[in-house]
Order: structure tokens, then C-alpha cells, then sequence
């Protein structure tokens, strides 16, 4: 069997093998878990090269999406708060999480449009940027943290991840259009970075979880679940919502796949601390659904 062969059959089961990695080795991930942003950085410089600049445009796909983010992450944490303010705050933050970085590379795996779930990208982040401190505020946090601050410290997490690389690439199609259309053509690279990606990322959620005690493994369980639930129905309307404007695949990836690890984070320092359970779990379930979504795409 040749090399291509070998990888192309494995292909499908790539991101089950980093998810299964994450958690036997999550002991050993803090070691080099500070390469996840770099990582992160290439694979998005690489995606972004594909797309030119006259092809972002903001679309009804873009505003049905954030509508939902916004407005169904509010009507969530509404709806369960009567039964567990750790349970509402968890399955909100599965919601309004901003889209994954590494969203635009599924999507260009699976089909879909990379300038238009790129667009949203940037879209849905700044949002959250924006209303994550009023939220948050709103909310009661573990942790009361000034406006200006909570902007500032969501956007040094989100603006160089998703900006940057952006700009990078827009700059070399000018000044350097070799290097630009070199990169553009190495695409299958993305895939096998976003892959070391999450073996990093899910180790560290579930080093995370395995710290907390015992006696809250119901209400961790309970905040899986939840993740489950609003996971499926995020894919399921995104599609709903793409099929209307034109790309089913653009618009649940955009809805469905979220930056769990700024999730995760912003759990942690504004909420209360047991709620980050929520997004820990929305790893294992986007991913799931992403590699079963590019094993059905293989076989087609």
C-alpha cells in the first residue's frame, strides 16, 4: 500500500486519534501546550491564503448565524436557570462561544465555503468581544472584572489568532505572490496541524476535569449532556440556516464549531469555575460529529 493510500484511509479517523491521544497522555500535555496558538496560527495562515480579499462578504448566512449565537444563547441560559445557575452558565457559553478558528478548515474539507465561514469567523469573535463583558456582568460572575479590561483580555486571545493571520496572508498575495500561492497550495497541511491541535486541547480539558471533586460528578454530568444537546441542535439549525442562503455546510460549521478553548477560558475567569465543563465536553462532541461528517465525505 502506497504512502497516499495509507493517508488518505486514514484521513477520516484523524481527529478520533488526537481526541483518544488527548486523553491517555492529558498528564503530559501542559509540556507543550504552548504550542497550541502557534499551531493554530499556521493552519489559519494556510487556510486563508486559498481566499482573496474581494471575496469577503458579509451575507445573510453571516447574520442568521450570529443571530442565533446572540439571541439563542440568552433564550438558553433564561430557560435553565430556574433549575441550576451552574447548568445555565455552562450550556450559555457552548452557545454564544464565538466560531473555531480552525472552522474555516473543515468547512474547505467538507465543501463548503472557506470566505464565507471566514467572514463569519471574524464576525462572530469581535461580537463576543463586545458583549461577553456585559454578559458576564449580568451574570454574576466568580470574578468582576472592568469593561475595558475584559475586552482587552478576550481580545488579545481572540484578534491575534484570527487577525493576523489574515493580514499575513492578504500581505504576501501583494508583495509576495510565490509565497502566497505556494502556501495556498499545501491545504491538506491544515488538517493534520488542526489535528496536533486538538490532542493538545482536549488533554488539557480533561486534565481540567479530572481535577474537580468527586461530589460534583452529577451536575459535570449534567453539563455534558447539555453540551450534547445544544451541540447537535447548533449543526443542525446552522445547516437549516446555510441550506436558505446557499451553503448548508459553511452554516453549520459556522454555528456548530465553536473555540472551545476560549470557551473554556472565559468559563473559568468569569463564571463559576464548574460551568468550564460545559465547553470541556463540547470538545468531544463537535469532533465527533466532525469526523463522522469527513468519514461519510470520504466514502462519497
Amino acid at each position: 500500500m502506497k504512502f497516499s493510500q495509507l493517508r488518505d484511509r486514514l484521513k477520516p479517523w484523524m481527529l478520533p486519534i488526537a481526541m483518544a491521544g488527548g486523553i491517555l497522555f492529558h498528564d503530559f500535555i501542559d509540556a507543550i501546550a504552548w504550542v497550541a496558538p502557534y499551531l493554530i496560527f499556521v493552519m489559519l495562515l494556510i487556510t486563508f491564503c486559498k481566499v482573496k480579499p474581494s471575496e469577503f462578504r458579509v451575507t445573510s448566512l453571516s447574520g442568521g448565524l450570529l443571530a442565533v449565537q446572540v439571541l439563542g444563547s440568552l433564550a438558553v441560559y433564561f430557560a435553565l436557570l430556574p433549575f441550576s445557575r451552574d447548568l445555565a452558565q455552562g450550556t450559555f457559553i457552548c452557545v454564544f462561544c464565538p466560531t473555531a478558528t480552525a472552522a474555516p478548515v473543515i468547512t474547505g474539507m467538507l465543501g463548503g465555503s472557506i470566505p464565507r465561514l471566514a467572514t463569519f469567523s471574524i464576525i462572530s469573535n469581535v461580537t463576543v468581544a463586545i458583549l461577553a463583558p456585559v454578559f458576564f456582568t449580568f451574570m454574576g460572575g466568580e470574578v468582576q472584572i472592568g469593561f475595558g479590561e475584559s475586552v482587552m483580555l478576550i481580545a488579545t486571545r481572540v484578534v491575534p489568532l484570527i487577525i493576523l493571520p489574515l493580514i499575513v496572508a492578504f500581505a504576501l498575495l501583494r508583495i509576495a505572490p510565490k509565497v502566497h500561492a505556494q502556501i495556498a497550495s499545501r491545504q491538506s497541511w491544515s488538517f493534520y496541524i488542526w489535528a496536533v491541535s486538538l490532542f493538545i486541547t482536549v488533554g488539557r480539558a480533561v486534565s481540567f476535569v479530572m481535577s474537580e471533586p468527586t461530589d460534583r460528578v452529577p451536575d459535570m454530568l449534567w453539563l455534558a449532556f447539555m453540551s450534547g444537546v445544544v451541540c447537535c441542535l447548533q449543526f443542525y439549525i446552522g445547516r437549516r440556516i446555510g441550506r436558505r442562503a446557499g451553503d448548508k455546510i459553511a452554516g453549520a460549521q459556522g454555528l456548530g464549531q465553536k473555540n472551545t478553548v476560549l470557551a473554556i477560558w472565559m468559563a473559568l475567569t468569569y463564571l463559576n469555575p464548574i460551568s468550564s465543563v460545559g465547553p470541556a465536553a463540547y470538545v468531544a462532541w463537535q469532533n465527533t460529529i466532525n469526523s463522522l461528517q469527513l468519514y461519510y465525505k470520504a466514502k462519497k
